[in-house]
């Protein structure tokens, strides 16, 4: 009973403020009427007056009393309107006949009925018309004429069914506002939440790229820095040299870096813009497998730069660094091959090492084993398969037969720009 009884909505104090000014206007509204109808004003013949019944009189407090029980209540409309709507609607069927000759407004019953249209929906207001609309049939009219009567039935009649379809029509127009106020909502958080997967995204991306450099630069620099330490007594020339292989190594990362971070560089410098690194450096990887003591074969034979897309180029010698990087860290091998060909739909990227087999990899205590992280996919791999999965391509990192490890890469040369 407490949803048919009580409305649980929650009411603010202007909402209970309002809903008693519009109980109190209600009243005045009705003691206006009443008092038009019972002087001369309305129908100044008093023949045609007494016809109709109507007395020429002040109306006295009980009168009022009576208009008072079919208004006041609407100040709890909102929290009661079942009650409120039932206790006005009779108060006004039984008390407009024991008044005959003074009007009582029908205002209470129909901002009842327009509240429960609005509050409770289109079924329990279809229920109230249907009452309102048998009362107002089947109780007295207060007027001894039958056209006088008939009019004044079709008139309450109209007031409540429209009253019905305006309070079902304003309540219709709130939920579709508060529905396109949360689809707006909604939106905005969608687009909170595309922007930061976007940012996440970007970082990644970021993450990959200086892992890439630094890795393999710093990779170089290690194995130069350890060669100069060898040598440093026996063959000073060596070396000096490869201390200035070091240092250009070096020099090189930093200007990648550089040129990364000023992209990212707000303000009013502009940034610098100069190519990626492509495959017309791969040439250098091979060069830094032989310092490292890796025999390299560099086969880029069935390779056209013209008919790859710029940034396929630049993302195969990404792959390609990265292969190389990890073969001179963790592979232990004595040969590596690169191979870069270019099909009809695809630019294919086949890195390859005679080192250790995944099967090789010894077990290892604590800490992660240089080996089993290469063959099982560590931050490099992932890297690697990310980049080839952003541009469409498919991507394959494993063990070969006899031994070794193999890492190709297929990109398709429609792939979209910007994912890379």
């Amino acid at each position: 009973m407490e949803n048919f009884l009580v409305h649980n909505r929650p009411l603010a104090p202007k909402d209970w403020a309002i809903d008693a000014a519009v109980a109190v206007a209600a009243f005045l509204f009705g003691c206006g009427q009443l008092m038009l109808t019972a002087s001369s004003i309305v129908i100044p013949d008093m023949a045609l007056r007494q016809y109709l019944g109507m007395v020429n009189v002040v109306p006295t407090l009980s009168v009022f009393v009576a208009l008072a029980l079919t208004t006041l209540p609407l100040a709890v409309r909102r929290r009661f309107p079942w009650p409120v709507f039932l206790f006005v609607l009779v108060t006004f069927l039984g008390l407009q006949d024991a008044f005959r000759g003074f009007s009582l407004t029908i205002v209470g019953p129909v901002v009842a009925l327009y509240t429960i249209a609005c509050e409770r929906g289109r079924t329990e207001a279809v229920v109230a018309v249907v009452l309102a609309v048998v009362g107002l049939l089947f109780a007295d009219a207060p007027s001894r004429t039958a056209s006088l009567a008939f009019f004044t039935r079709f008139q309450n009649i109209t007031l409540v069914v429209a009253a019905a379809l305006g309070g079902y029509a304003y309540r219709t127009h709130r939920a579709y506002v508060a529905a396109t106020e949360q689809r707006a909502l909604e939106a905005e958080r969608t687009r909170e939440e595309e922007a930061a997967r976007r940012v996440e995204q970007e970082r990644v991306r970021i993450a990959r790229e200086v892992h890439d450099i630094t890795a393999h630069s710093l990779s170089a620099v290690s194995i130069q820095a350890a060669a100069a330490e060898r040598l440093i007594d026996r063959d000073p020339v060596a070396a000096k040299q490869a201390i200035a292989t070091a240092r250009t190594t070096a020099k090189d990362a930093l200007e990648e870096i550089r040129g990364m971070i000023g992209v990212l560089r707000h303000g009013d410098d502009a940034a610098e813009t100069e190519p990626t690194a492509g495959t017309e450096r791969l040439a250098d990887l091979a060069a830094y497998l032989e310092r490292a003591g890796v025999q390299a074969t560099l086969d880029t034979q069935g390779y056209d730069r013209a008919l790859v897309p710029a940034f396929v180029d630049v993302a195969l010698f990404g792959i390609a660094r990265e292969a190389v990087t990890n073969i001179v860290r963790h592979a232990n091998a004595h040969t590596a091959t690169i191979r870069l060909t270019v099909e009809p739909t695809a630019a294919h990227l086949v890195v390859e090492d005679d080192g250790a087999g995944a099967a090789a990899a010894p077990e290892h205590g604590p800490g992660p084993a240089p080996e089993a992280a290469r063959r099982t996919g560590g931050h490099g791999i992932a890297g690697m398969a990310e980049r080839v999965s952003l541009l469409g391509g498919t991507f394959s990192a494993g063990p070969r037969t006899p031994g070794g490890f193999r890492v190709e890469a297929r990109l398709p040369l429609a792939a979209e720009k910007g994912t890379s």
